[in-house]
């Protein structure tokens, strides 16, 4: 493992332990000599995440649409900046890039890139690490819905488990380091219970 991929928000939200995690996280990446890619913004907790990790020594790799750097919102002290045509353009260049994904707090964008990475796995795109920094609870909602989602029968359990949650950095990058892709498919038939 040597990049790790961050979702994150291009705001700060209503609480500093948000800002205060994504700069913890940037610093960590470079103490333990991980790489970062992420949006390439220098907004919000893009922007603290990558002032943290260049801080601290990391390579720090930007991917942003061409719509958003040209609204000035792109980072320009990163070590490499891409610049794409479309967010799913970014995307898969995120992807392509990455040897694991943590999404942090954020928005409809963080959300949707975190699921397409955990939809990629499920489908077998990728055996690659995904993790949530649930920092101050506030993925909480969010995975009691992907508990009803079992419940209901629209999700199997262990695909449930193709990613895991950490409240701490430092054992959420240990969990990274030692991951084991599980073996299911994806579908739930009609002789499942």
């Amino acid at each position: 493992m040597q990049t790790i991929c961050v979702y994150c928000g291009s705001n700060f939200g209503d609480r500093p332990e948000y800002r205060a995690a994504a700069s913890e996280l940037g610093t960590e990446l470079g103490r333990r000599g991980l790489g970062l890619v992420y949006g390439g913004g220098a907004v919000g907790l893009m922007g603290a995440v990558a002032d943290a990790a260049l801080a601290a020594g990391a390579r720090a790799v930007g991917v942003i649409p061409r719509a958003l750097a040209s609204k000035e919102i792109a980072h320009q002290g990163l070590t490499e900046l891409h610049v794409v045509a479309s967010m799913h353009e970014r995307k898969l260049k995120m992807a392509q890039l990455a040897d694991a994904f943590i999404a942090l707090p954020g928005g409809y964008g963080t959300l949707e890139e975190f699921f397409e990475a955990i939809t990629w796995a499920q489908l077998g795109f990728h055996a690659r690490p995904v993790a949530i920094l649930n920092v101050l609870g506030y993925y909480e909602g969010l995975l009691q819905f992907l508990d009803h989602a079992v419940q209901s029968r629209f999700l199997k359990a262990e695909n449930r488990e193709l990613f895991f949650v950490e409240t701490r950095i430092p054992q959420l990058l240990d969990r990274l380091a030692i991951f084991q892709p599980p073996q299911v498919k994806k579908w739930i038939g009609s002789d499942e219970t």
